[in-house]
């Protein structure tokens, strides 16, 4: 069964290619609005334990969970913000980042280009 695992960061570069930069980040808000609890508007351990399964991660550990979390929060505060899962989910792949850092400099190098003329 681990064979068969499919990690979620090697879609994202798929989706950006498909969606676009302001698709993607749609596409990463919407999987926010899922984990998250409604109440605190924030992904808490136990949001994401509940609603783990729509990843297809309902076989991780708690611990597994919580390092998780640990690793986007920013802030300390024990849960994810959307910001902090977005930067977390462009953390994770390695790929995405990598392209993203070319798309800024292009943007860079058009808009210097641009301001010449």
């Amino acid at each position: 069964m681990a064979g068969n695992l499919v990690r979620f960061e090697d879609f994202l570069p798929t989706m950006a290619d498909k969606l676009g930069g302001d698709g993607l980040i749609e596409e990463l808000c919407n999987g926010f609005q899922l984990l998250m609890d409604k109440d605190k508007g924030l992904i808490t351990f136990e949001s994401l334990k509940r609603n783990s399964s729509l990843l297809g991660l309902q076989d991780l550990r708690d611990d597994e969970l919580l390092s998780m979390l640990r690793e986007g929060d920013s802030d300390g505060d024990g849960a994810l913000n959307q910001m902090e899962f977005c930067v977390l989910m462009f953390r994770l792949s390695p790929e995405l980042m990598q392209s993203s850092k070319r798309w800024l400099e292009e943007a860079m190098v058009n808009e210097l280009v641009g301001s010449m003329f």
